[in-house]
């Protein structure tokens, strides 16, 4: 009788007791170190890339570059900028909250960030370079294999 009842009231347990944390949406415990910096670079380059973006838009006598395959009207820039920071600081809030959605869109938002910057090299290469190293960080930051404490995924 006596193992019964502790049989019972070891099932009885809650299971945010035994298990707290451990990389389950929405708990920021769980969150990796890498993912918290991702989250953090994506929260900082969008912004930025939004200023970029309304810099753009505002004076198109701004930036200057020579004949280029990628040749784009600067206000069309200026919203592309605009559109990927956007996509960067919500991704990069879903990541730093955790959901389950923030690590996918993060690193689709980092990946076309990188494509963007690309072709806006010729534009402005001292700002477009070191953009595109933070979004290779980013999308390695989020894509690589994460083992949770308990032998989880």
């Amino acid at each position: 009788m006596i193992v019964l009842y502790r049989k019972v009231a070891g099932m009885a347990t809650m299971p945010s007791e035994t298990r707290r944390g451990h990389g389950r949406p929405g708990n920021i415990e769980g969150l990796s170190g890498a993912s918290l910096f991702a989250g953090a670079v994506m929260m900082l380059s969008g912004p930025l890339s939004i200023l970029m973006g309304a810099s753009g838009i505002a004076s198109d006598n701004l930036f200057a570059a020579s004949q280029y395959a990628y040749r784009f009207d600067l206000t069309a820039w200026g919203w592309i900028h605009i559109v990927v920071g956007l996509a960067l600081t919500v991704a990069g809030l879903g990541v730093v909250m955790n959901k389950s959605w923030g690590r996918g869109a993060g690193a689709a938002a980092a990946g076309v960030s990188l494509i963007t910057q690309f072709m806006f090299v010729p534009y402005y290469p001292l700002w477009a370079i070191p953009v595109m190293t933070l979004d290779l960080f980013i999308i390695f930051a989020l894509t690589r294999f994460q083992h949770g404490t308990d032998g989880t995924r």
